[in-house]
């Protein structure tokens, strides 16, 4: 069963991409108010506590010896403007991560309310309900608290000894301290899905299957390139061991035999070294399976569909299986294999056309056996 965060994740990115509210009447004739006026209300007061600070220094009235207390605050207020435009600003950034085209909707789907807060989309304004409050703590660190009416949850209660489900607040809370632990610790927030594409381009001129000259100069693979002859399979007179398709009408062709064991144990090293690099980040690992690894999704594939694919039983949970254990780490590398091979090297390997031009034509299938059972008794000495 798909859990609350990825219903919830997915209904809001058809929302907010669906323009259906274009057509709500009841939206378009009415004013929508979006200035949450963070930093107003945060500092309203604050003018009037540093000058009363200010004075209970200069006249020697301090509550504290030698207004050590007293300077601390004065050096606090006078620094919490900026950090107020630091802490939105790392804020934003992370929320933002909510919008990209491979989100991992297993994270917190309140994100994806804040982020539709913060940047004004239809529905989502104080005249619907929602709002945003900025919090000067007196630990000097601040806070940013999000509140409506998807900012609630599910509560459990009894009424006259009947157990009843009551719908209670839950505000998103973020603390600015807290999250600079987490950028310290070069950790995310909203965590945002590694560029599986771009590794596994890359991965491909790494592995050792391509020859120099089929990679270009930006480190990508040419269109024409192809894996290097000596994993293409030969009789023993060194002749090519085609495969034969039929292509139906008594017709057929030739294509390459790849040899496949040594293809993947040429390139194992290559592939357990990138998920060892990952493994360094175990909530990019999570998000990398829920959005592609676990079900071979593929990254040409619609960003919709690959997470709706990958939103069922198969998905890792962030708050249950962080830190991974050790056999969910052994299952990502194993998948993760697949993922290159399947996705990435396969095409390299399939329907691969004879690169002697008069083994390329198509032949009579017929005729093909004949000769290919008469060479079997001459490779023999059977005639």
């Amino acid at each position: 069963m798909k859990n609350n965060n990825i219903l919830q994740n997915l209904y809001l990115k058809q929302f907010n991409q669906s323009n259906a509210i274009a057509y709500n009447k009841d939206f378009v004739s009415n004013p929508r108010d979006y200035n949450f006026q963070l930093l107003d209300n945060a500092y309203r007061n604050a003018g009037k506590i540093y000058a009363q600070i200010k004075i209970a220094i200069e006249t020697n009235k301090c509550q504290s010896e030698h207004c050590a207390l007293e300077l601390a605050q004065i050096k606090q207020l006078e620094e919490a403007p900026q950090a107020s435009l630091d802490f939105l600003s790392s804020i934003i950034a992370e929320l933002n991560v909510t919008e990209e085209s491979s989100f991992d909707p297993n994270n917190n789907y309140q994100y994806t309310v804040a982020n539709s807060l913060m940047t004004a989309k239809p529905g989502f304004s104080k005249t619907d309900g929602y709002n945003a409050y900025l919090n000067l703590l007196p630990d000097g660190s601040q806070e940013i608290a999000f509140t409506g009416p998807l900012f609630k949850k599910q509560v459990n209660t009894f009424l006259n000894d009947e157990p009843i489900t009551i719908e209670v607040e839950d505000p998103l809370v973020i603390n600015s301290a807290a999250l600079q632990a987490l950028a310290d610790s070069d950790t995310s927030l909203v965590v945002s899905t590694p560029d599986i594409g771009s590794d596994m381009q890359r991965l491909l001129t790494e592995v050792g299957l391509f020859d120099l000259d089929s990679i270009g100069e930006d480190k990508q693979l040419k269109a024409s390139a192809k894996i290097s002859e000596e994993f293409i399979v030969r009789n023993i007179d060194g002749s090519y061991d085609y495969e034969i398709i039929d292509l139906g009408g008594g017709k057929g062709k030739n294509i390459l035999k790849f040899d496949l064991e040594k293809i993947e144990k040429k390139v194992s090293p290559f592939i357990n070294a990138e998920a060892a690099g990952l493994m360094s980040s175990e909530q990019d690992v999570i998000a990398a399976w829920n959005v592609y690894i676990s079900k071979d999704t593929s990254v040409d594939e619609d960003a919709q569909t690959a997470q709706d694919a990958n939103a069922g039983n198969t998905s890792w949970i962030y708050e249950l299986d962080l830190p991974l254990e050790y056999d969910k780490k052994v299952l990502f590398e194993i998948k993760y294999k697949q993922y290159f091979m399947n996705n990435y090297l396969k095409q390299f390997t399939t329907n691969q056309p004879p690169t002697i031009k008069e083994d390329a034509a198509v032949f009579d299938l017929a005729e093909a056996k004949r000769a290919q059972a008469q060479k079997f008794l001459d490779d023999n000495n059977l005639n």
